[in-house]
Order: structure tokens, then sequence, then C-alpha cells
């Protein structure tokens, strides 16, 4: 496994790795690795003939008082979890080879960068969608994997590769849950053994809000007021948003109708911890 910290030789590699025809795969990631990462990476595998990961904390999508500075971070712990399932580049840049002095240009994708996360973290998505397209430059992949538990982040990227002809296969891969249910994420290091034990009812209110749209309720208020009272009941948490929503397009649903493709997803602080998580549900 090779690891590189230059743009300048990535490209370099990418470019040979190319001439030569294969495949090349990539994974994009801030480190911390768990086996959500670690699917995504098996994924790209199946998908290509060279995986890269790519090891980056991009502070472009933190806002001033986010947790950038205290974000968790082990490379050699990293490239290990990397190894043992078949990435054959670890692309680990620093701040000032991705963003040089004088650095000016962004990329903002509208509108579906608007609402849930958007919301509350106003420019979040500016800072992802300009490292993912600098990664896609630099690491020039056939195909990308995401995973799913960023729902929205998956939507504006599939949006920014369409509008700027990228040719790269957008691949999604699904979340991957610790046994209890919470969905597996850096910032779950974050989280105290209370705090830890409240996050469950992530999970366990997107089930109850599957439920009962299975069980044909259509009034998406009711279905949020449902949740919005499961989760009420942790003594640790507060609430950011719970939103049912159209799963392309992002815009908030009032009542279900069959053939809806739903995407139900929150976002909820557990002390000075804010996670996130969704499901997906297609209306019969």
């Amino acid at each position: 496994m090779q690891v590189i910290s230059s743009v300048q030789d990535m490209q370099r590699l990418a470019d040979s790795i190319r001439r030569s025809g294969k495949r090349i795969g990539v994974v994009p990631t801030m480190g911390y690795l768990h086996d959500g990462h670690l699917s995504l990476i098996r994924i790209a595998r199946q998908h290509s003939d060279t995986v890269v990961t790519t090891i980056f904390v991009n502070p472009t999508q933190f806002a001033p008082d986010e947790d950038f500075k205290r974000y968790p971070r082990d490379l050699q712990r990293d490239l290990g979890l990397c190894e043992s399932v078949g990435t054959d580049v670890v692309f680990a840049p620093d701040v000032a080879s991705i963003y040089p002095n004088g650095y000016k240009t962004f990329i903002d994708v509208e509108k579906v960068t608007r609402m849930l996360e958007g919301k509350s973290r106003p420019s979040h998505f500016r800072g992802v969608a300009t490292i993912v397209a600098k990664l896609f430059n630099i690491v020039k992949p056939h195909v990308a994997v995401f995973g799913q538990k960023d729902a929205q982040q998956a939507v504006v990227i599939k949006q920014m590769a369409k509008d700027l002809d990228f040719d790269v296969e957008i691949i999604i891969g699904p979340t991957v849950r610790e046994p209890d249910g919470l969905a597996m994420s850096s910032r779950n290091a974050y989280l105290s053994s209370e705090e830890r034990g409240d996050a469950v009812v992530l999970s366990e209110s997107l089930r109850a809000a599957g439920e009962l749209i299975l069980s044909g309720e259509p009034d998406c208020g009711r279905i949020i007021k449902a949740m919005h009272s499961l989760i009420k009941a942790k003594p640790t948490v507060k609430i950011d948003y719970i939103s049912v929503a159209d799963a392309l397009t992002l815009e908030e649903l009032h009542e279900l109708r069959k053939g809806d493709r739903v995407l139900i997803s929150l976002a909820v602080w557990f002390g000075r911890t804010r996670l996130i998580d969704n499901s997906i549900l297609a209306i019969q």
C-alpha cells in the first residue's frame, strides 16, 4: 500500500494508472475510520482495479464554532485499517497542499444545500462540494463511493458531478450500524456513556416512523410529532431538526402519497455532540 501526501505525486500516479487501462475507485474520508468507512472501501474494491482512500479533515466544511480542531485523528491506525481491507493507495495531504496561500475558488451547489443540514450549517456543503471536486481532479477516479448516512451529502455530490460533467460514477453504500442500531460515526467517540445510551433513540425513532408509514399514516406532521416525543424522552438530547422530505429534491412533504420516495432524517444534540441519521422508504 502506498501513502501519498503530495497533490502532484497523486496526480502523476493517477495518470499512470489510467494509461494502463485500470479503473480507479476513490473513497473520500476525514479519517478516524470505522466499519462504515471500511464497507465503502470494500465496495470500491468490487468496482475498480486500484482503490484510493483519501484521509483529509477538511477545514472548509466546518464553521468557526464547530469541532475542526478536536475532530478525532489517528493516521497510523487509519493506515492499518485501510491496508486490512484492500486499499492500494492512501492520499493524505495536509491543509496547505489543498488550500495553498491565495486559494480563492469554491463550489456552491444551489437549492439542495439550503435545507436540512444546510439550515443548521450554512457553509458546510460549500466546503464539501469544493473538496470532493478537488479530490476528483487529483485522484481522477472512475468511481467514487460515499455513505448513505450522509444522505444530503450524497444528493449534493451527485448534483455537482452531473452539473460539472465529472466522468465519475457515484455509488452510495448503505449505512453501517452498531448492534444496538446506532449509525457508525467518527463523532460517536465524543459521547459519554449516558449520551451513548441515549443516542440509540435516533435509529429507534426512524424505525417508529417507518412503522407508522407502513401502517398507512399519510400525515408527515404526525410522523414527526411521534419521533419528537420519542426523542425528547431522553435526558441528554436537544433536537436540531426532524424532516420527512422527498428523497431526490429534499423538499419537505406534508402528506405521503403512493409512489413517493421519502427521506426521513434528523439531527440531534447529545450533550455537545451533534449526530445525524436517516432512512429512505418507498411508499407502496
